[in-house]
């Protein structure tokens, strides 16, 4: 159980849904409930339970079939429970008739990532990006935010005369709030944008990965500055630039938002402008969390992410991180077997070079840094091809 309480001691008390279908097995499931659950935890509340149910797909009226909703509905009554998360998307009608039969706060597995976003923003630009997604997110779901929608609204002085409900009135201040924030988030995108192009010639090294794989903490490690890390998903949403230098090699050392399957669309193109320090990096360090059991589901949801944002095609270090919580395989492999196996097989399936560390306990670090330095090297001396490296620094 993830347990989390507030300041005040009050603990939110949360259950999690989700579906066994044909194209998702139970195994994968109940891995999807548990980073669920991690979800959960980041924004602050406590998993009580877990529910599942085998269907070919989503029930229309209520994502679950008649059966099972009663059986979760008699289990929010019975423990006063204040939220129920849904692993996947749920349409604004079952939102509807979810919070009408559960009479509790409903959250998807969008809005969840949303919120987390929303409370870990620290910069204008981040906020700002947060802000326009979660509008767009919400804007078609209206009905089921505000319960009073459903009044109409009477009397003079609002658009449409009397008459218009509430929820028309309220789409078209969202629709006004998601305009505001585009100029803005415009306006913003092109400082960076001018910012970006003010580095110089310069090589940009991006670190990416799915999230809580130890990303914050290797920036720390290299960029020797004081970065947020924590175990918590998405601890870092700003992305945060810092100037390295490997004896006679200058680079800018970028730490981007972590991924995650099913990443809501809105979030990612409103992180148009954090995602660019990816697009436009010339090396990228590509973070696993070696100890993780479904690392290679980590890799594929990172790779497809970067080919979605057309980010692929970069010379990348891939770095198994967190080597210090492996452990012996119980009538299996050794620790040390089990890191050669991984790395001959992505050695073999990768074309990036491999290294492996803990960026917690600084382990094989110099390894790190020198299969790094090759890499910014070589771009290195594209861009000043005429010069020795001792003329430029």
């Amino acid at each position: 159980m993830y347990e989390v309480t507030t300041e005040n001691s009050v603990v939110v008390k949360a259950v999690l849904v989700a579906l066994i279908t044909r194209e998702q097995s139970a195994e994968k499931t109940d891995e999807y409930l548990d980073e669920l659950a991690f979800l959960t935890s980041t924004l602050g509340a406590t998993t009580e339970k877990m529910f599942t149910q085998r269907l070919e797909k989503p029930d229309v009226r209520s994502f679950v079939g008649k059966g099972k909703l009663e059986e979760i509905s008699a289990y929010v009554k019975a423990e006063n429970i204040d939220w129920v998360i849904f692993d996947d998307d749920l349409t604004p009608s079952q939102l509807r008739n979810l919070e009408k039969e559960l009479s509790c706060k409903i959250y998807d597995r969008s809005l969840l990532i949303l919120d987390i976003f929303l409370s870990r923003a620290q910069t204008a630009q981040a906020k700002t990006q947060v802000e326009l997604a979660r509008n767009q997110y919400l804007l078609p779901r209206l009905t089921r935010m505000w319960t009073h929608l459903e009044r109409q609204r009477g009397g003079t002085g609002t658009r449409g005369g009397a008459g218009e409900k509430e929820i028309e009135t309220d789409r078209r201040m969202i629709r006004n709030t998601i305009d505001v924030l585009k100029k803005k988030l415009e306006k913003i995108d092109k400082q960076n944008m001018t910012q970006r192009k003010s580095r110089g010639k310069i090589v940009r090294v991006a670190i990416v990965g799915y999230t809580n794989v130890g990303k914050s903490t290797l920036m720390t490690l290299l960029s020797k500055s004081d970065i947020l890390a924590e175990n918590k998903l998405f601890a870092t949403v700003d992305s945060t630039v810092r100037k390295v230098n490997f004896e006679d090699i200058p680079f800018l050392l970028s730490d981007t938002v972590g991924f995650i399957r099913k990443l809501p669309t809105h979030l990612i193109e409103s992180f148009k402008s954090t995602l660019d320090e990816i697009r436009e990096a010339d090396v990228l360090i590509h973070v696993v969390d070696v100890s993780h059991p479904v690392l290679d589901d980590h890799i594929h949801v990172v790779n497809n992410t970067l080919a979605d944002i057309k980010a692929s095609d970069k010379p990348t270090l891939l770095v198994f991180n967190k080597v210090d919580l492996l452990k012996d395989e119980e009538e299996g492999l050794t620790v040390k077997e089990k890191i050669e196996q991984l790395k001959t097989t992505y050695l073999n399936k990768e074309e990036n070079d491999v290294v492996f560390i803990s960026a917690a306990n600084k382990e094989n670090i110099e390894e790190l840094k020198s299969k790094l330095r090759k890499l910014v090297e070589a771009k290195h001396f594209t861009i000043f091809p005429n010069y020795l490296k001792n003329t430029y620094y």
